[in-house]
């Protein structure tokens, strides 16, 4: 299968406490979360976003413009808040970064795909985590507003990751 290189904006989502929340209350709402969460991303993308693949109680997604990217991960958390029923919220984190993976066939791979399923996991509940990569792609951008984190030290990376908490302004 042939392998190429692509510019663009690679997301995670992670329902936080999922597996505590499936141990509690079973599989039937844990299936029930997924498909709300389903629902939720295609409701938020752009014509410019994919959902790749999912994974477990996430989901890895793909957009060709960053400023979109952003928009629609902003636009998902504020979707999942105003459909909270308040008894079970469904919250999900998301990990935003600006890279070059590599694409074989209709999945993407490499360091920056590792590096964005790293940054979610850093994020808290209803939150967008990005790294500085989207933020400078992006720049200003109306309605949003950036909260730098510095840089961060990210499991399997040498380096520090700047990181920026993204939130409606």
């Amino acid at each position: 299968m042939p392998v190429t290189v692509t510019t663009g904006a690679i997301a995670f989502t992670d329902i936080v406490g999922f597996t505590e929340l499936t141990d509690t209350h079973g599989d039937e709402l844990a299936l029930a979360l997924l498909e709300r969460q389903e629902r939720a991303v295609r409701g938020a993308l752009p014509a410019c976003g994919r959902i790749v693949k999912e994974l477990g109680d996430g989901l890895l997604l793909w957009f060709d413009d960053a400023a979109e990217a952003l928009r629609s991960c902003l636009a998902l958390q504020r979707r999942l808040d105003e459909e909270s029923d308040g008894e079970l919220p469904l919250w999900l984190r998301v990990g935003l970064h600006w890279g070059r993976p590599q694409r074989r066939g209709d999945d993407i791979i490499g360091r920056d795909v590792n590096l964005a399923a790293r940054i979610v996991d850093l994020a808290g509940p209803s939150e967008v985590l990005c790294s500085g990569a989207v933020a400078e792609v992006v720049g200003p951008l109306a309605g949003v507003a950036y909260e730098p984190l510095g840089p961060v030290y990210v499991r399997g990376f040498a380096e520090p990751v700047p990181l920026v908490r993204a939130v409606p302004a």
